[in-house]
């Protein structure tokens, strides 16, 4: 009898930090059905975005490339480039595949259709989070109710058509934990109510006097610059009065931030139960490889920040990353291995049975998953490029190594010979409070770490 080929499930939260369900660490919300996926398969300890935030490392998913590669590099409409990126899908459609994408694609402002998908459904920009307007496969439907039960239930009819012999992958984004917000072309944003943060109705009242425990890390500004000078400018930019009123209008780093938030992924939650439920239903969970992640960090207030998820601190670019495979992953797996976005497309494309092509730059996850001994990489990139979305992101450009134990920060064109740049040492300080850039005691160290970001920083363009 030939064997069938797997299916292949991706669920892409926006904005969700690495601890932002309950297997995660979160001290209160409640994710069961999410939680589910790391019990009965894989929970990857420390995966990583290599620029965090949403268009690229949307981009950085579907093509296994880094944004030095694949070219969009910030969240400026690049509708054009969405539709030449050599997404993973085309592979899979070659390999047999139906494909679909149902969601956020926030590549360009447009949800129209793009290469590689035989079903789609989108919507412009960030969307609505109430009666949003929906792509459906090139043409636009006005829909009622609230977006997440909306994607939910997409999903599951698409799910419930998926019984013949042909395999199917759906990559599937939702708009939360993203709240309401306009985009301009220019990548600023602006947010309406409560910061733009709307649960569904059901869910309003839950976690009401709930608290985020205080992090060491979580720090006003003038303690951070003490040891990141990098910021004094930008935190100088950021007390102004209008920078401050768009801060507090979100509820910036505050608990209600982080209880809205919670509240929001409610949904979602209940939606991956409803999923597993259709594939139990249908007979598909076990032959189906379900993926669940993040497209970037975000901060509650550690370093100062937030609103924020593009900087290279822990908060900032650690993703939540499950895989389930029925009993090809053994349940409760905990890997520790440093593992990017990129990795995604070449593990399902050989799943598939096929090969990732060259332009790939992640690499399978497969002998991970199966415990082979394997030589593993021992550093990651992460970089971004300064942008307008807000008036102190100008001049923070930056280019990252974080190794198991390092990390280095190099400020691209701020300060005098990496003056500005910071170093931790994350076994003794996973907070990331002390910078020891300056240590004379960890020169060799901060040299090395050097050279090997020179080295990370060629290999991600592809000289």
């Amino acid at each position: 009898m030939k064997k069938s080929k797997p299916n292949f499930l991706v669920i892409l939260i926006d904005d969700l930090r690495y601890d932002e369900f309950g297997a995660g660490g979160h001290p209160y919300m409640k994710t069961p059905n999410i939680d589910r996926l790391a019990h009965e398969g894989a929970l990857f300890e420390r995966a990583f975005h290599t620029t965090s935030i949403c268009s690229p490392n949307r981009a950085s998913i579907v093509t296994g490339q880094y944004a030095s590669r694949h070219g969009i590099i910030d969240n400026v409409a690049r509708g054009p480039m969405s539709h030449r990126l050599p997404n993973y899908h085309l592979d899979l459609q070659k390999l047999g595949y139906k494909t679909a994408h149902i969601g956020k694609w926030h590549m360009g402002n447009d949800g129209m259709p793009r290469p590689g998908y035989d079903y789609w459904v989108s919507y412009d920009g960030h969307g609505r989070i109430v009666n949003p307007k929906l792509c459906h496969d090139g043409n636009y439907i006005q829909h009622t109710g609230y977006i997440t039960d909306i994607m939910n239930t997409l999903a599951v009819e698409y799910l419930d058509k998926q019984k013949g012999e042909q395999p199917w992958s759906l990559f599937f984004a939702h708009k939360a934990v993203h709240p309401d917000a306009e985009q301009q072309a220019d990548g600023t944003v602006s947010f309406g109510k409560d910061g733009g943060y709307i649960p569904a109705e059901r869910h309003k009242n839950l976690y009401t006097d709930a608290i985020f425990p205080k992090k060491p890390n979580m720090l006003s500004y003038d303690e951070v610059i003490k040891s990141k000078p990098a910021w004094t400018e930008i935190f100088k930019m950021r007390s102004e009065p209008a920078s401050k009123a768009l801060l507090g209008a979100i509820h910036a780093g505050t608990q209600e931030e982080i209880r809205l938030r919670a509240r929001m992924m409610a949904s979602v939650d209940e939606g991956v139960g409803t999923i597993l439920g259709a594939l139990e239903k249908n007979g598909q969970l076990d032959n189906t490889c379900i993926v669940f992640l993040g497209d970037n960090g975000y901060f509650f207030g550690e370093h100062g920040l937030g609103p924020e998820r593009r900087f290279a601190y822990e908060e900032g670019i650690r993703s939540p990353f499950l895989i389930r495979h029925g009993n090809k992953i053994k349940a409760g797996t905990r890997i520790h291995d440093l593992i990017i976005c990129q990795d995604i497309a070449p593990t399902l494309i050989e799943l598939a049975g096929g090969k990732p092509g060259p332009q790939i730059q992640g690499r399978s996850l497969l002998p991970l998953l199966s415990k082979k001994p394997v030589k593993w990489r021992k550093a990651v990139l992460s970089e971004y490029w300064a942008e307008q979305a807000y008036p102190w992101l100008i001049g923070m450009t930056y280019k990252a190594i974080r190794t198991d134990r390092y990390k280095l920060i190099h400020w691209v064109n701020r300060g005098r010979d990496g003056e500005l740049d910071e170093l931790y040492d994350l076994d003794r300080d996973p907070y990331e409070l002390k910078n020891l850039i300056g240590s004379k005691a960890h020169a060799a160290v901060r040299e090395k770490l050097h050279r090997d970001l020179k080295v990370l920083v060629a290999d991600a363009v592809g000289l």
